[in-house]
């Protein structure tokens, strides 16, 4: 059942396409304008977006929040206004010698409607940033934000309600139904972030009106600890990837890959750095809650599959369920298998399974082995080692002796690649992903056309003999 909304999916998409019609590409002094309101409406809205947040989890840090979903979009906009001027600026592109004098250029112009589906893991950065492309890129949006995050989704509607016309900006709440439907609409192209079995099921809607998807999926993220590097800091940067909103990210550390000397240092740097982020474990006021009892219930599950096939489970207490309801303690799985579900399926919460090697070609052909992931993280120098897992594996994007901070670089762009995902956003690709590069060639006085009208005889002759010898 559709709510909030007074019209359906299929009439927005209608309004905002007339209206983009009707008026045209804003301009770069609108965009800007547009830009700093969604600015100044996220940083005003704060307080409410941190409670809203926390209230659909059952409980995340304000401090979360702010860090991982609010700051890095609001940097985000601001780095797409110090550009817009030069990612609209057309580009002058070569033209042959046998077609001067004639021009050529590159105009980049809106695609009219995008549609964002959102996820429940970050349920505002990761509306917002698409969001804010749209707007630089010059669309209209419309938005449908994931159903497990009521509280947010409907702060949302509300927030962009007060700045935007829902003939420029609409959001769409509704179950996994409305999903669907959104999904099949004509929009002018689709950016779509969440599981890898929901993206094909994107991707199959959006076919069917040969509509073009960006899709940010996941899977099973490698981080590679190179021999004698299971340093405090490494351990450290590694538990804060791996348990930052419970491990609720789809860029987090899966699983680690750690030499098997080092497994002992490895795994009490692990249990050391839990302390020190978490004094309390997972009643800490810092740790955040697993969204909901399902995925709760999933979580414990895949825990459960390990120690019956064998697996070491090194963890905390669990806090009362009636003072934090569905919160998981982190926990660190040794001796883990590929039978394991922990190994078939992505985590997507506090649990770290680890996995032993020789050495680095083992490593490295054991990520091989596997789908392509959205991220992988190497610690380590800057050696022939580094250089290997650079040169011989695929991936999203790479964190060297860092995991997550990647996705906060506004100027690198953020995408998976085969089973994580298709197309990128952030930086000037992500301007260019809601863009249509529309290709102008602009004919002088001398038309090289006349040159390869009929009839031909031996001046043709000549001139191809000329210009292909």
């Amino acid at each position: 059942m559709m709510t909030f909304q007074s019209a359906s999916p299929a009439e927005l998409l209608a309004r905002q396409r007339d209206a983009f019609l009707r008026e045209g590409a804003p301009s770069h002094d609108q965009r800007k304008a547009d830009l700093k309101k969604l600015r100044d409406a996220l940083t005003s809205n704060r307080p409410k977006i941190e409670a809203a947040i926390s209230e659909d989890f059952g409980h995340r840090s304000r401090h979360e929040t702010a860090m991982m979903e609010i700051l890095p979009t609001v940097q985000g906009i601001d780095y797409l206004t110090r550009n817009l001027r030069r990612f609209m600026k057309p580009q002058k592109r070569h033209v042959e010698l046998t077609y001067r004098a004639a021009s050529a250029r590159v105009e980049y112009q809106p695609l009219g409607v995008v549609g964002i589906v959102a996820p429940w893991n970050y349920p505002l950065s990761l509306a917002m940033m698409p969001l804010a492309t749209a707007i630089a890129a010059g669309n209209r949006a419309m938005i449908k934000p994931s159903e497990f995050t009521p509280q947010t989704s409907q702060l949302m509607v509300e927030m962009l309600r007060e700045i935007f016309p829902q003939e420029q900006v609409a959001v769409v709440l509704g179950d996994a139904e409305i999903g669907a439907t959104f999904t099949a609409l004509p929009f002018d192209h689709i950016l779509f972030t969440g599981s890898t079995p929901v993206g094909r099921a994107v991707m199959r809607a959006a076919a069917d009106n040969l509509v073009p998807v960006t899709l940010e999926l996941g899977g099973k993220s490698p981080v590679i600890v190179a021999p004698g590097q299971a340093t405090a800091a490494a351990v450290a940067n590694i538990a804060f990837g791996k348990l930052a909103n419970a491990g609720q990210t789809c860029i987090a550390p899966d699983y680690a890959l750690v030499h098997e000397d080092d497994l002992d240092s490895f795994s009490k740097g692990f249990e050391r750095a839990i302390s020190d982020m978490y004094p309390n474990g997972a009643a800490s006021p810092d740790y955040s809650a697993i969204i909901n009892q399902r995925h709760f219930d999933r979580l414990k599950s895949l825990l459960n599959d390990a120690r019956d096939k064998g697996a070491r489970v090194i963890t905390q207490s669990n806090p009362p369920e009636n003072e934090r309801p569905h919160t998981l303690a982190p926990a660190m799985v040794l001796d883990v298998s590929d039978d394991m579900d922990i190994m078939q399926q992505e985590i997507f919460g506090p649990l770290l399974p680890v996995v032993t090697y020789r050495d680095i070609d083992q490593a490295i052909t054991y990520v091989n082995a596997r789908p392509r992931p959205l991220a992988l993280y190497y610690f380590g120098g800057d050696d022939d080692a580094r250089r290997s897992v650079l040169g011989r594996t695929t991936s999203g994007n790479v964190g060297i002796n860092s995991t997550l901070m990647h996705y906060a670089q506004d100027d690198l762009p953020f995408g998976g690649v085969g089973p994580s995902g298709m197309g990128a956003y952030h930086g000037i690709e992500g301007f260019r992903t809601m863009s249509h590069a529309k290709g102008i060639y602009s004919q002088g006085r001398w038309n090289a056309s006349k040159l390869m009208r009929a009839p031909f005889g031996t001046l043709a002759d000549k001139i191809l003999g000329f210009l292909l010898r």
